[in-house]
């Protein structure tokens, strides 16, 4: 897990903190302040690819299938059981005996529709793209749907758990809270379980407690956090880190989350400089992965060379770290002459302009490539936005930890750089092949695809962090950056 390092930390500002931030998470009728960091409209946004304050929303007012509990769990939602077919090729869910928001009944068919129209609303995205392994939804007898698959999917449960999967009948989701809005602040109110058609635990009205969320720039959201007006803070990234040392908050209320996913610059030109992967190669030989780690001051935070993170199931240890026994000075001094030949062949290097997210982390990182690039005789410009940038960062959390998964983010139907049609080819095959054997096989020739294709450039694993007051129930860190809304609304039983 990783571990904040070198923070400078004022006893008496604590001190006076506690009672404040005590106060978020008393037995009381007071509601839980919850501050996102992220655009202060990001609560209500609708579409295919939804901001995390939305996600939140989302998965709290319209649950899908099944949930996420705050370990990162499955857990059942609108579906209350389920089973799986020996041949891994079929899901049976059996709906719970409720209502959907306007009256209609729960049932095979329209849990069938709202799952389908879900679905459809993820078109031409990463996730829908791993949704394409379902082939049929049928509605059974009553309220039992089945999900029929192409092929085997051992994390299905995992992607219908995600917000963008929670169902809808008329626009309005099913609980498990309910929501309003005051302008820019979405109250949340968890459902009493007997109005969905579930036994109502003793002493639960006591225990559940109104919630209110709202999106802030980081910096707000910080200091709301440290004046006692908000018990948690969710969304932290790389880009915000920094802050919570300047801002001294207490060590003990931050909470790092142990995430895999991409982190790192892709591609995003095909032509002139970086049309060639041997260019592309160089850059990634530049990096200094070390520096960086120190650079971004996460203590245990892992870099990788790879594009698939070390581990990942169905990784069967054949792809290796890139470069084995050369120093980054040796490295570099290939990068370098690669780029005298270029530049001899093809006239002035570019200005290479990497689009990088505001704050003092990206300034962070900005320092940190122009320094690795300038090594090699680069000059590195920020820009703000992606589709003028001939660098992007990608700063994912994977949905669930496969090769698969790295490979479909980077994929042809994905990137928006070079691309690796080759690879692309492999993991389809790969994902359709029963045998686990030939299966790791097959994603590890695709992962050295893609790696040759060097149109992602890879730093180590996802930042993310949050802050939580001491008194604050219902929160885990977990792999998945994944902190559902209605156990942080309830008090401990």
């Amino acid at each position: 897990m990783f571990r904040p390092v070198s923070f400078l930390r004022n006893a008496l500002l604590a001190a006076l903190l506690a009672p404040a931030l005590a106060g978020c998470g008393r037995g009381d009728d007071r509601a839980v302040e919850v501050a996102v960091i992220g655009d202060p409209s990001a609560p209500f946004a609708t579409g295919p690819r939804l901001p995390l304050a939305a996600q939140l929303v989302r998965a709290a007012s319209a649950e899908g299938l099944v949930g996420f509990d705050e370990q990162g769990r499955v857990i059942p939602a609108i579906a209350d059981r389920w089973i799986v077919t020996d041949d891994g090729l079929s899901y049976i869910f059996r709906l719970r005996d409720g209502t959907w928001p306007e009256g209609d009944a729960i049932t095979g068919e329209t849990g069938r529709a709202a799952l389908i129209r879900a679905i459809g609303a993820l078109r031409g995205t990463a996730l829908g793209s791993d949704l394409a392994v379902i082939r049929e939804v049928r509605a059974m007898a009553g309220r039992v749907i089945e999900i029929r698959l192409h092929q085997q999917a051992p994390d299905l449960l995992q992607l219908l758990a995600q917000p963008e999967l929670g169902l809808t009948m008329r626009g309005n989701g099913a609980g498990p809270m309910r929501l309003t809005r005051d302008k820019r602040t979405a109250i949340l109110t968890p459902i009493p379980p007997e109005d969905l058609g579930l036994p109502q635990p003793e002493n639960w009205e006591a225990r559940r407690r109104k919630l209110n969320l709202l999106a802030l720039p980081a910096a707000d959201a910080i200091t709301r956090f440290n004046a006692g007006e908000a018990a948690v803070v969710l969304g932290g990234r790389f880009a915000d880190f920094p802050r919570l040392d300047a801002a001294g908050v207490p060590r003990g209320a931050i909470r790092l989350d142990p995430v895999t996913g991409l982190f790192g610059l892709a591609v995003t030109r095909t032509d002139g400089f970086l049309g060639a992967p041997e260019n592309r190669e160089a850059l990634a030989m530049a990096i200094d992965r070390e520096g960086l780690a120190a650079a971004l001051n996460v203590g245990g935070w892992t870099a990788t060379t790879r594009v698939v993170a070390p581990g990942s199931a169905d990784d069967n240890g054949t792809v290796a770290e890139r470069w084995p026994g050369q120093t980054l000075a040796e490295r570099r001094t290939i990068a370098t002459a690669r780029l005298a030949a270029w530049q001899k062949a093809n006239g002035k290097l570019p200005v290479l302009r990497v689009a990088l997210p505001a704050g003092p982390g990206g300034d962070v990182l900005l320092r940190q490539l122009s320094k690795d690039f300038e090594a090699i005789g680069l000059t590195v410009r920020k820009v703000g936005e992606a589709a003028d940038a001939d660098l992007r960062l990608v700063d994912t959390v994977a949905r669930y930890a496969r090769v698969g998964w790295f490979l479909n983010q980077l994929s042809c139907g994905n990137a928006r750089g070079p691309c690796s049609p080759g690879a692309d080819r492999l993991a389809e095959t790969a994902l359709a092949e029963p045998d686990p054997v030939k299966r790791a096989d097959l994603y590890a020739q695709a992962e050295a695809q893609l790696t040759i294709a060097n149109s992602f450039i890879p730093f180590g694993v996802p930042v993310r962090w949050s802050l939580v007051s001491g008194t604050v129930t219902g929160f885990a860190p977990n792999r998945w950056n994944i902190h559902p809304l209605m156990p942080l609304a309830m008090r401990p039983k």
